[in-house]
Parts: structure tokens; sequence; C-alpha cells
């Protein structure tokens, strides 16, 4: 038996380093399937965790009915859960490559701190933008600036968290186009998901029509919408008037807000809109053309809608 076994090893002395390398190669590939199925085994825990202690089965019913922590609970779980996974994808990956060319040049470890030197000096001034959008992105999940789910603004795109990496965010526009933000790139964050929002719907009135009278509809349309059961769970306080907001030569614009759940304020934005719209047309309430009619943007900033002229020629026959 000693001599099949002697045999068997002489055959395959050729061939050990390949064999060893083979090896290594399966063995990182079993460990990092392990590793994600611990991963997402937990985060699934956590997830399960929350929405049995909130009495509901899936994430979308969780996001209506459970208090808001435990909405960025699961979201903030789910999205440390894969930058663990490309974190750990990557040292494996690393370690495996090391021990294979050990395997390959046994003198490796010897040449390590010459190596070391090299990788250090590449780092310093061919790496800096990589190690920043590493480091970068796991401060924006330690800090909870935004999760997979979230509806975010980040200057560069404007839509839905699809993916966290370790270098790379993906957001899903409204387009349904995919945009991979490098996280070092990313200056700024605006998240909607978070807390709550505030649908702001600003009407042009006439000076024909009685402000008082057009503010009451208004408060009258918003507090149906408030009291509609099909609505009342995506708003979180009654919508209140905040009464005359700017002045034009052919209109006054009146201010309505509501605050609304995260997320859900382009939704109760356009039905408030509507509704308004119906509660006019029922009252006998007309809209001015939109000539010069002057909105404050964001910032306070002056934006005017003109029908037939550009907007230079609006801001001149307004001041005019």
């Amino acid at each position: 038996m000693q001599s099949f076994f002697d045999s068997v090893i002489e055959f395959l002395g050729p061939f050990s380093d390949l064999i060893a390398i083979v090896l290594v190669i399966l063995g990182a590939w079993l460990v990092n399937r392990l590793a994600k199925i611990i991963i997402r085994r937990t985060v699934g825990k956590i997830v399960s965790g929350v929405k049995k202690k909130r009495g509901v089965n899936d994430t979308q019913m969780l996001a209506l009915r459970s208090p808001l922590e435990s909405v960025r609970t699961v979201q903030r779980a789910r999205t440390i859960g894969q930058v663990l996974e490309n974190i750990v994808a990557v040292l494996i990956f690393v370690i495996t490559v090391m021990w294979v060319v050990t395997i390959i040049n046994p003198s490796f470890l010897a040449s390590l701190t010459v190596l070391s030197a090299a990788v250090g000096a590449g780092l310093g001034f061919g790496a800096q933008k990589i190690v920043g959008d590493v480091l970068n992105g796991l401060f924006m999940v330690i800090e909870d600036q935004l999760g997979v789910g979230d509806e975010v603004d980040m200057e560069y795109a404007i839509g839905i968290v699809e993916a966290v990496g370790v270098r790379v965010t993906q957001v899903r526009d409204l387009w349904g186009q995919l945009w991979y933000i490098r996280n070092g790139e990313i200056q700024r964050v605006g998240n909607n998901s978070q807390g709550w929002n505030r649908a702001i719907i600003d009407l042009a009135v006439p000076y024909t029509v009685d402000r008082d009278r057009a503010q009451k509809v208004m408060a009258e349309a918003a507090e149906a919408l408030y009291n509609d059961p099909e609505w009342a769970e995506h708003i979180i306080e009654k919508p209140s008037i905040w009464g005359l907001q700017t002045l034009s030569a052919e209109a006054v614009i009146v201010r309505l807000a509501a605050k609304t759940l995260p997320g859900e304020r382009w939704s109760v934005e356009r039905e408030l809109r509507a509704r308004i719209q119906d509660a006019f047309k029922a009252e006998g309430i007309s809209l001015p053309p939109m000539n010069t009619v002057i909105f404050n943007g964001p910032n306070g900033m002056n934006l005017t809608r003109a029908s037939g002229i550009d907007d230079r020629q609006a801001q001149q026959r307004e001041a005019e």
C-alpha cells in the first residue's frame, strides 16, 4: 500500500504546484460563498425580526405601517450587507492572488517588503482616487447617508439607489437609466427617504378672484385628500395654507404645504393639483394665463414661466 501512495506522489510530483493552485482557488471560492451566505442570512434575520416585531410580512407594508426607524433599520442592514459582501470578495481575491504567487515563486515572501514599498508608491501616486472612493463609500454607509431603495439627489444623478458598492454607487433615474457614480465624486447627498418630505403647491390666483376664497377652496380640497382613507397613510400632518408667496403683474402666488411620508411627496403633489383643479372648476374660479407669472425657485431664485416668449423677454416686460 505504501508503494502505491509513493507511486501516486511520484506521478503527481510535476503537477503539485498546479494542484495546489487549483485547491487554493477552489477554497477561496468556497470561503467567498460561505461568507456571502452568512452575511445574507444575518441581514435576512435582521429584516425578518423587524417585520415580525411590527406584524407585517413584506417591506412595502412595513414602509406604510411602521415607524420610520424600522424602515431605516431594514434599508441600512441591506446596504451594509451589500458593502460587506464587496469588501470580503476583494480581501479574498487579494489573499488568493498572493497565495498563488507564493506557490509559483516561494521567494515571494522574502521580497514582500520590496513589493509592499512598490504597492505603497503605486497607491500614493496612481490609486489616490480609488482609495478616496472606498473611504467615502464606507463613511456614507456608516453615517447612514443613503441606503438601497432610497430616493436621492446626488447632483450627478437623481433617482433610486439600487446598489452601494465599495467604489461605485448605482442610481436608477426617472427614465430608467442606471447611473454609476464613483463614491469619491459624491460631494452631497439629498435623501428623500429619511424622516419626512413636504409637498409644496404654488398656485397662481388672478387679481380678479378673491384671494381668501381661493385659499379656502384650496384648503378644503387638501383637507378632503387628508381625510381620504386611501391617502391618509401617505400624509403625516393636515395640509396648511402658508399664504401669499409672491406677486406678479398678473396674479398672486399662494402656497399650500403638506407633510408626507418619505418618498411620497411627488404622488401627493400630483393628487393635490388634480383635486384643486377640480375644486376650482366646481367653484368657477379660473386661473391666469402663464405669460409673466414669477415663481420663487430654489434658494430664492426667480423663475419665469413664459408662454410664447423667452425668459429674457419676460424679464424685460416685467421690468417695464
